[in-house]
């Protein structure tokens, strides 16, 4: 398997999970930089939903033809084992306003 790279969308395995962890086999964005995925095992991910929530951790997309949202509340490194198959990628504005809010949620004020 080529390693991910950072704005790909792939099929995650998510389960097991606990608690409130979004779960199932889902589309999730890859977060983590390029440099990251070439020498690390595991991968910084962000599930995707069409489930709707108006947290302004969530950022919106449209992928595949289905409209839902970025989950950045509910970020998490996960082993490559995890990873099903490369979906695709998100389009150049998705991914910034991935970036910008990722600066937002954990910039010190």
């Amino acid at each position: 398997m080529s390693g991910p790279q950072r704005d790909e969308v792939w099929l995650v395995a998510l389960d097991p999970t606990q608690g409130v962890e979004i779960q199932k086999t889902r589309p999730c964005l890859v977060i983590s930089p390029d440099e990251m995925n070439r020498h690390l095992r595991t991968v910084v991910i962000a599930p995707m939903t069409t489930v709707t929530r108006s947290y302004p951790t969530r950022v919106a997309v449209r992928f595949q033809g289905k409209r839902g949202q970025v989950a950045l509340d509910q970020l998490r490194a996960v082993d490559r084992q995890r990873l099903v198959r490369m979906l695709g990628t998100v389009s150049a504005k998705t991914a910034q306003d991935v970036s910008t809010t990722l600066l937002e949620m954990f910039a010190r004020t």
